[in-house]
């Protein structure tokens, strides 16, 4: 079952017990006071079901939720009681007042605003409480089911241990609430002055409920009902909600404020969105957000809106920031980004102070923070390798074929001017041939014209064709029909030529073997050397790195395992259609 389903289920229950109570104990049409006093109770319904349903993971609000379940049932009770009704069932329902005074003068202010106590200290407080309070109550109901009567002296056992029980309950539940409400205040005083509204409505309305349930004790004493009676009945009823619900519209309590929203007016009831929610509409904005500069400072707003914090960054690992507002003094709040990638920090709230809470959902959104570093990082990788390729072609360009080009033109004039004979014209012939071929190599460098003819196996073939060293390359038969497209090709093929390079140059490899596959989904290259290996954790892989970058940007992955002695084996796969 949801929390809110749940959330629903205890507010309906308590609003519709505080509502048959009223109509129970009066006739129709129920006075003024009546329906004052049943509004009053809705109000712990009504926040509770709020603050439940959209932050379930507080405690404070299932507690006024409790406590409205305990007074509708109560009320209910007292109707039933108040009309002649008797049996267990009755009992029950009365006892629940003991609950609800119980809560609402004890557990409410000392689990205030949070739900959680303020330090391990009270838990002894916490556990005297709960049980004065099931005491209590349990004596109450017994009284009541037993047929309790003042002017009966004779009393069995049973009896004087229901009344005994409801007596000490009630006395150590007063003297609970008293030392609650000293903590309350000491909570008040020493609070932070961001904090200090909150607590002194809650004081307010801790001194305000006390004294309704001495204006009723007063009442209750003369015998007959006063004006004492009814205001220390709504006092006690409304004074905690009020204060409650003043603490969250005016000092932003749990993150839930009022406002005006729009050109028009409007009176708006906001509350912070949920992480499932915050998370979505991330998401949502990263996918449609291309650059990768600009996702990271969607990541940084979206700190910012959810805390209401003065500013929010997020910080690369090599030093780069995106920071959104006026960043000034030290991060109140930073985690790290999964994977090392850099954390998210921020500021200080505008109003209130950073809670546990808030640091859980700064801790959620750092999963779509990661991703949009990775993004930005890949990215700026593969700008960085493409600048790379484009002044290493410029430069074989300049210091080779153009060089040769320059001194054939020099040749042939030279031919023209002194009436060359055969020899020198084929001198010129030969180096017009080889620097047809430095420049068809050159563009075997680029885009081999065998993988645009042929296909990724072929060109592959060609390639290793050429190695001084033995070397096999196995694929299925259907594979070397198959054409895939022209990123695909590339960058499995410029990742083959890179491996079989490496094994050569470097780990002094005298046999290779290449393998490539097509299967699930996914084109695969295995290259596999037997040359001297090396430790992957300490050696730097420039050009594998950067066409693990280019693998990424089409969704596959590299992986190279090696131990040094023990050869070399590179395995690289992209997915692919059909």
């Amino acid at each position: 079952m949801s929390s809110r389903l749940v959330a629903g289920l205890l507010a309906a229950i308590g609003v519709v017990g505080i509502v048959a109570g009223t109509l129970i104990v009066n006739d129709w049409p129920p006075p003024l006071s009546e329906w004052v006093f049943a509004a009053l109770g809705l109000t712990l319904s009504a926040l509770g079901w709020l603050l439940t349903s959209r932050r379930p993971e507080i405690r404070f609000g299932w507690l006024l939720l409790v406590c409205a379940l305990c007074l509708g049932l109560g009320v209910t009770g007292i109707g039933l009681s108040y009309r002649g009704s008797s049996g267990l069932l009755v009992s029950l329902l009365y006892a629940a007042t003991a609950g609800f005074y119980g809560l609402i003068w004890i557990f409410v202010p000392l689990l205030f605003p949070d739900g959680r106590l303020p330090s391990p200290r009270w838990r002894i407080v916490a556990w005297i409480s709960g049980v004065a309070i099931a005491l209590h109550a349990i004596g109450i109901g017994l009284t009541l089911h037993n047929g309790y009567d003042l002017a009966n002296t004779q009393l069995s056992a049973g009896k004087l241990t229901a009344v005994a029980m409801a007596g000490g309950g009630q006395f150590v539940t007063w003297i609970m609430a008293v030392v609650v409400f000293c903590g309350l205040v000491a909570r008040w005083r020493r609070s932070p002055r961001t904090e200090r509204g909150q607590y002194a409505w809650m004081v307010g309305g801790m001194v305000a409920t006390m004294a309704g349930g001495v204006l009723i004790i007063v009442d209750a004493a003369g015998g007959e009902a006063s004006a004492f009676g009814a205001v220390g009945a709504l006092a006690l009823i409304g004074s905690l909600p009020a204060a409650i619900g003043v603490a969250i519209v005016r000092h932003r309590l749990l993150d839930i404020r009022f406002g005006i929203r729009g050109s028009r007016l409007h009176l708006v009831f906001d509350v912070r969105p949920t992480v499932d929610e915050v998370l979505s509409d991330l998401g949502t904005a990263l996918d449609d957000t291309p650059e990768p500069v600009e996702q990271l400072g969607r990541v940084a707003a979206a700190v910012r809106t959810v805390l209401d914090t003065r500013w929010a960054a997020v910080t690369l690992e090599d030093g780069r920031r995106v920071v959104v507002g006026k960043e000034e003094g030290a991060a109140a709040l930073a985690v790290p980004v999964r994977g090392g990638l850099g954390r998210i920090e921020c500021g200080p709230r505008e109003t209130g102070r950073l809670t546990r809470v808030d640091r859980r959902l700064l801790e959620a959104l750092a999963v779509p923070a990661g991703l949009a570093i990775q993004s930005a990082g890949l990215v700026t990788r593969l700008v960085n390798a493409q600048e790379a390729e484009r002044r290493r072609i410029e430069r074989n360009i300049h210091d080779g074929v153009q060089q040769q080009l320059v001194a054939l033109i020099a040749g042939l004039e030279l031919a023209r001017a002194t009436g060359a004979g055969p020899e020198l014209l084929a001198q010129l012939r030969e180096q017009a041939r080889q620097t047809l071929a430095d420049l068809r190599e050159l563009a075997a460098g680029i885009h081999p014209s065998a993988l645009g003819q042929g296909g990724l196996v072929e060109a592959v073939e060609e390639r290793c064709s050429r190695l001084p060293v033995r070397t096999t390359v196995a694929s299925a038969p259907a594979l070397r029909a198959s054409r895939f497209s022209d990123e695909i090709e590339g960058a499995m093929y410029f990742t083959v030529s890179e491996a079989v390079a490496n094994a050569l140059k470097h780990a002094g490899a005298a046999a290779i073997e290449v393998s490539l596959s097509h299967a699930d989904g996914r084109l695969r290259a295995t290259v596999t050397d037997d040359g001297t290996g090396f430790d992957p954790r300490t050696t730097e892989r420039r050009g594998l790195a950067r066409l693990s970058d280019r693998l990424d940007a089409l969704g596959g992955g590299l992986d190279v395992r090696s131990e040094p002695g023990k050869g070399t084996r590179m395995n690289a796969w992209v997915p692919v259609d059909g």
